[in-house]
């Protein structure tokens, strides 16, 4: 068990510092090229790719902390760090999408300069490299239900979204200054506005769904028929009388009552409850069981 824990943070920790790596080159490159190509465009780019620097950080922070072993003030463990460090990321994700809407908006009201080519070049390398990370950490997240990998995979996904529309914005720059339509210009900051709406969207989306598994969300009945099986398959369970899986971050935590014999002894009754609780945590993301014993009546 304890070497599944330890490949887990060793996999979701390497996916977080591939984040923060991948971000910081790129938001170097885009930020270089499209000062020097003059492309407003890439430059607000770049700076998404920086922001994304600070989510990658929560992350990573955010599994450190839930990988912390259970504790006299956290006895159920740490596994909500995840959870707290995916609503920071959701939270960044609005406030770059509400920046991007706000200097697209701004721009409509400025003169804007054709860039040159070279950042049409940057702009398709930075779609290629942010789809493959949200590729990668988007099923490094699943395989291992960590909640702030999948949300900083949507982030990288909202890059993709935020470079495709500097891509058409400097493409129609481009076209506009090469065919002689000066108004061409303005694709770039209207389609930044319409990116920076579905990249609000998104954000509202992964941080409702994160502050919904932040506050102790117990998984429903037929999500734990395999667990509730297990329970009564174990000799001596007579009935489940309560039956609560509660999501702790990546890992579940149940608390259950079980009915057997009344006239058995209590260490009989508590070898039982022993077994029940070992046969649990055999489940894959169970990692703690909290039994309590009551008598079998009809």
């Amino acid at each position: 068990m304890n070497d599944v824990k330890d490949e887990r943070y060793q996999q979701v920790q390497f996916a977080a510092w591939v984040g923060i790596i991948g971000n910081i080159i790129l938001a170097l490159i885009k930020g270089v090229i499209g000062w020097l190509a003059g492309s407003r465009a890439l430059v607000a780019d770049a700076v998404h790719s920086a922001s994304d620097v600070v989510g990658s950080v929560a992350v990573l922070i955010g599994v450190r902390a839930a990988k912390l072993p259970p504790d006299e003030d956290h006895p159920y463990g740490h596994g909500k760090a995840e959870s707290i460090a995916a609503i920071i990321v959701a939270v960044l994700l609005f406030i770059v999408g509400f920046e991007i809407a706000l200097s697209a908006i701004k721009s409509l009201n400025e003169p804007i300069e054709v860039p040159g080519i070279i950042a049409i070049y940057a702009v398709i390398f930075s779609i290629v490299v942010k789809e493959l990370m949200f590729r990668y950490k988007y099923r490094l997240g699943k395989k291992y239900r960590s909640e702030a990998l999948i949300t900083d995979a949507w982030h990288h996904r909202s890059d993709v979204f935020s470079s495709i529309a500097a891509l058409i914005g400097i493409g129609a720059s481009i076209l506009g200054g090469y065919i002689g339509v000066p108004w061409l210009v303005y694709a770039d900051p209207l389609a930044g506005i319409f990116v920076a709406g579905l990249i609000l969207k998104m954000a509202w989306g992964l941080g409702k769904q994160s502050i919904h598994n932040a506050l102790d969300h117990v998984l429903h009945d037929e999500d734990t028929v395999e667990m509730r099986e297990t329970a009564l398959n174990v000799d001596g369970v007579l009935k489940i009388d309560e039956f609560l899986a509660r999501e702790h971050g990546h890992y579940v935590i149940i608390d259950i009552k079980i009915s057997v014999d009344p006239h058995i002894t209590v260490e009989e009754g508590h070898a039982i409850g022993k077994k029940v609780k070992a046969e649990l945590v055999k489940i894959e993301h169970v990692q703690d069981v909290r039994i309590h014993i009551n008598p079998f009546s009809e």
